[in-house]
């Protein structure tokens, strides 16, 4: 690496944060300084190393931020402590985000740099509202030209005469001078009643869209509470193609905000499917898995495994926190050749195969008494099993097994705590506007966590629905008082999602 460090200029797209580049994100897990934008997507930052140090130079429309030359100077001050910069910019970094100013000053002080492109708005946030560009039934040119130029230029510099002949004009930042900008597109002879588009927080689950024609799109935006900064203005008749190709927003799930309860740490996949539906997700993790305070029981049965008939795994977490444990005694796998094992699930199972292990008995339902039933069919009296698990559980396993002759031994493998109230004053701010559609619970934790996160929560009318992986946490809800709308059959997450899918599409056709 350079002396003086080297600084990588990003695009890091629109909004979704899947647009970001491969290359931009590898640079982000490489660099251990991060410089970001307002319009930046923070969950971007996730790909940052856990010590990197995270510097945000933004400032929303009309407030007042670092300036230009503060970045510049920031950037080079960084750089020359031989780090290695990322400084993120949201879309293209040479597309209307003063890209070249930064590296024109980069330059000046000999600093190494590099240029990531990224996918710009100009093409996404249209793409994402259903317009394409360039069509050949309609237009074969487009321009690019910013909506708000800089308020110390006496006059516009903007060739209006020359847009008002392109097929397709984009304003980036257009919303606050829409009004003047359509003043002149149409001084300059640009026809009244072409289309427009105007959308706001393109590419994000929260995108609306809004059209009209450049004689009223104004008025129609002064009425419309949702149409916000920041946004782009698409003028032209590619604007019509938005009744056939508008994909994004007709996602089963767009427009629906839904909160998951779900550890942090298992969380992504459950979200994932979520989004991919055009869901805006909020994370509100109600537990954390954390260690035990002490090792010793967990350690005195791995240690005297080879006594034991049957290991008994009742979640992900069981398997995960018992298996480290095992590797850092300095075991391994191999000590458990003389058990069997049963799982409640099939992730719980799928996550035991995964390590190379045979599972011998997976109920049918997934929860504790499919289990029961099962062992009914076996003999295990005198048999010595291990349930390695949660501090705090149900006892209806280990009871119901201790009933049939077996000697059974219940060690804490993790606990689950409360992760802290950070978040809950904003959750419960959302709740009382009404601007949730649905939580989601994917254990009984999660549930009576939240319900002593949000003592103040109420459900009316059925909002917002609650959704619960199976019928043990369904009745955790309905011992609160509460009521869960969907329990999908089969309780994993990729069923829950699904569920919740068919839920929303139901409720549109009504």
């Amino acid at each position: 690496m350079s002396k003086k460090g080297v600084v990588y200029l990003i695009g890091a797209g629109p909004g979704d944060r899947g647009l970001i580049t491969i290359k931009g994100k590898e640079l982000l897990q490489k660099a251990n300084v991060i410089v970001f934008d307002y319009l930046v997507n923070t969950e971007i930052l996730e790909y940052a190393q856990d010590n990197a140090e995270i510097l945000y130079v933004g400032k929303k429309a009309g407030q007042k931020g670092m300036t230009q030359r503060g970045i510049n100077a920031l950037l080079i001050r960084k750089a020359k402590k031989e780090n290695i910069v990322a400084r993120l910019k949201g879309g293209d970094p040479f597309t209307f985000g003063r890209g070249g100013e930064e590296a024109e000053a980069l330059k000046e002080k000999k600093i190494p740099f590099e240029i990531v492109p990224g996918v710009s708005s100009v093409s996404a946030v249209p793409a994402y509202g259903g317009i394409s560009l360039t069509h050949r039934d309609f237009t074969s040119s487009f321009a690019v030209v910013t909506g708000h130029e800089h308020p110390s230029k006496a006059e516009s510099t903007i060739p209006w005469e020359a847009l008002s002949q392109i097929g397709t004009v984009v304003f980036l930042m257009g919303v606050k001078k829409l009004k003047q900008n359509m003043r002149e597109l149409i001084k300059a002879g640009k026809n009244p009643e072409t289309p427009v588009a105007v959308i706001t927080w393109g590419t994000y689950p929260k995108q609306r869209t809004l059209t009209g024609t450049i004689e009223d799109i104004s008025e129609l935006v002064s009425k419309d509470k949702e149409i916000t900064s920041p946004g782009i203005v698409v003028v032209g008749e590619v604007v019509r193609l938005r009744k056939i190709i508008n994909w994004y927003e007709s996602k089963p799930l767009f427009g629906k905000t839904i909160i998951v309860t779900r550890p942090k740490s298992q969380a992504t996949e459950f979200i994932k499917l979520l989004e991919e539906q055009g869901a805006q997700v909020i994370s509100f993790p109600t537990i954390e898995i954390r260690t035990p305070d002490s090792y010793k029981a967990l350690d005195k049965a791995i240690n005297n495994i080879e006594k034991y008939d049957w290991i008994i795994f009742t979640s992900v977490n069981g398997v995960t926190s018992f298996f480290n444990r095992l590797r850092d005694i300095g075991k391994d796998i191999r000590e458990l050749h003389s058990a069997k094992i049963a799982a409640i699930g099939e992730v719980t199972a799928q996550e035991i195969e995964n390590l190379g292990m045979k599972v011998d008995i997976v109920p049918d339902n997934y929860k504790a008494e499919g289990l029961i039933k099962l062992f009914k069919n076996k003999d295990i009296e005198e048999s010595k099993i291990l349930i390695p698990r949660a501090k705090v559980a149900r006892d209806i396993l280990p009871d119901s097994l201790a009933k049939m002759g077996a000697s059974v031994d219940v060690v804490a493998a993790y606990i689950t705590k409360h992760p802290g109230k950070a978040m809950t004053k904003e959750i419960g701010k959302l709740l009382s506007e009404d601007k949730i559609d649905m939580i989601t619970f994917t254990s009984s934790s999660t549930a009576r966590n939240f319900f002593e996160l949000v003592p103040g929560f109420k459900q009316s009318k059925g909002r917002p629905v609650i959704a619960s992986i199976g019928p043990i946490t369904a009745k955790t809800v309905r011992d609160a008082a509460y009521k869960s709308s969907i329990i999908p059959k089969q309780y994993t997450v990729e069923y829950l999602a699904k569920e919740i899918v068919d839920y929303f599409k139901k409720r549109k056709l009504k």
